[in-house]
């Protein structure tokens, strides 16, 4: 169900890795689709419930997945980073795991030198926004 690669761009294996499927991406974006929020077997699914919350983590997979592409294109592999903030973020109050078929995750590139990156993502359904907000990582180095 990944698209090929995409487990080897970000550090989250097995279910964890949520996104399944990159839509298209250029130097300034990316565009997933994942049907991930309606597996058994999500992690971060709490008795049987998906709460828009955890979209942000969607988001922030979508980032990583741009970072590591970016990288990739480059000749290299993105540094991990820790993510540090999240803000001006907006949820819907619905319950995710009832959105039949895919959801799009989208990540904007805001700011990414050598130090951390910044990001606006945004995912809906159906044209419908479930989640939105902007994601800072200070990336490791050595």
């Amino acid at each position: 169900m990944l698209t090929p690669g995409i487990s080897d761009l970000i550090p989250h294996g097995g279910s964890m890795c949520l996104l399944e499927r990159v839509v298209s991406w250029d130097a300034a974006q990316l565009t997933a689709a994942t049907g991930s929020h309606r597996h058994a077997d999500n992690p971060l699914l709490r008795n049987g419930s998906l709460d828009s919350v955890h979209l942000c983590e969607y988001g922030a997979q979508a980032m990583a997945v741009h970072g590591g592409l970016l990288a990739q294109q480059q000749g290299q592999r993105a540094a991990p980073g820790f993510l540090v903030s999240l803000r001006d973020v907006w949820l819907a109050p619905v319950a995710v795991q009832e959105c039949a078929g895919e959801l799009e995750v989208v990540a904007r590139r805001l700011f990414g030198d050598g130090s951390g990156w910044q990001y606006e993502f945004a995912v809906s359904h159906q044209s419908r926004m479930l989640a939105s907000g902007r994601v800072a990582v200070v990336l490791r180095r050595g």
